[in-house]
């Protein structure tokens, strides 16, 4: 089960939508154009266009999966006494004083450009249900790192 926010969930059914109705029309005419150009045994644009039409039809079976299997969180009853998921959780690493702001998503909104890290991360795993003041030791590829549980909120 994936747990995620109501706005990752739509923007997966976003995400389906342009691939079933824009995307794949366009595969099958790449497919049927590059057939029609003649000996399929020879047509490396007939190979590519199936190729393309294979891995989109996995990726559609994939987020078709996640979809079937998400979980969209009542955002209103999220509660900050302690970290989980969907909390923006601002911390500071013990070892050098640095700061930094985490927003906890489920994998399929997972994106550290914008702050948000996977549930299933080490880190996001080490903070949830800590509380305001509390050091997490966590386990990182790097080492041991332990980040301090500055401020939780939404």
């Amino acid at each position: 089960m994936a747990y995620m926010s109501e706005d990752g969930y739509n923007k997966l059914l976003a995400e389906l939508k342009q691939l079933e109705a824009v995307e794949r029309p366009k595969v099958v005419a790449a497919i049927a154009e590059a057939r029609d150009k003649g000996d399929l045994s020879e047509n490396a644009e007939y190979d590519a266009a199936k190729e393309a039409q294979g891995l989109l039809e996995m990726k559609i079976s994939k987020l078709k999966a996640v979809i079937a299997d998400a979980k969209i969180i009542d955002e209103s009853k999220l509660k900050t006494d302690s970290v989980q998921i969907l909390n923006k959780v601002e911390l500071k690493n013990v070892k050098n004083g640095m700061k930094m702001t985490y927003t906890i998503v489920s994998e399929s909104e997972a994106n550290l450009k914008e702050g948000k890290i996977s549930v299933n991360t080490p880190i996001a795993q080490g903070l949830l249900g800590k509380k305001v003041g509390e050091v997490a030791q966590i386990k990182v590829p790097q080492g041991m790192i332990e980040l301090e549980v500055v401020n939780i909120s939404f």
